[in-house]
């Protein structure tokens, strides 16, 4: 194994920032919408009433949710991605989640500048207080950092919860 070349991590990590980066609305721009926040809440549903816990519905709905819209802003800007959130998500049984949706909706709109569903406003769609799935550890950063459109609905987060790989 004379001719093998080993190549470190940091000079792999280099060489991947070095390359640009794909046109993804050129590549994958025809492709639409994958998934909706309504179709992971129809899922957090069946999840809820299969006795599953509120950081599976977040990881699996709310998560997913906010992976389909940073895919579709990828492919076809905040005019495509805004699409997630058209529909209203449909009851999930669990209102922290309800309210996680209108949160996330209400928070990409603000980011990336367009005017979120009517939905997002349904005063039921708001909990006392919740920590998302936020360790004991790290609940004070949460109190004093969660964005806005999540603290305003008693939802509370650290801002590395909606950080994606």
């Amino acid at each position: 194994m004379e001719n093998e070349s080993f190549v470190t991590n940091s000079e792999l990590w280099r060489r991947a920032q070095a390359e640009p980066e794909p046109d993804w609305r050129d590549l994958y721009g025809h492709v639409g919408l994958r998934g909706t926040a309504a179709d992971t809440a129809a899922e957090c549903a069946r999840l809820h009433k299969a006795g599953e816990p509120l950081a599976e519905l977040w990881r699996f709905g709310v998560l997913q949710a906010l992976d389909s819209y940073l895919s579709a802003r990828r492919r076809g800007g905040p005019v495509l991605a805004r699409g997630v959130f058209a529909q209203e998500p449909p009851a999930t049984g669990a209102a922290e989640i309800d309210a996680a949706y209108a949160a996330l909706a209400e928070h990409l709109a603000e980011q990336d500048g367009w005017e979120p569903a009517t939905w997002v406003n349904d005063p039921r769609r708001r909990v006392e207080h919740w920590y998302a799935n936020t360790p004991v550890i790290f609940r004070a950063q949460a109190d004093e950092q969660s964005p806005k459109a999540f603290r305003t609905r008693g939802i509370f987060i650290t801002p590395e919860a909606l950080w994606r790989a």
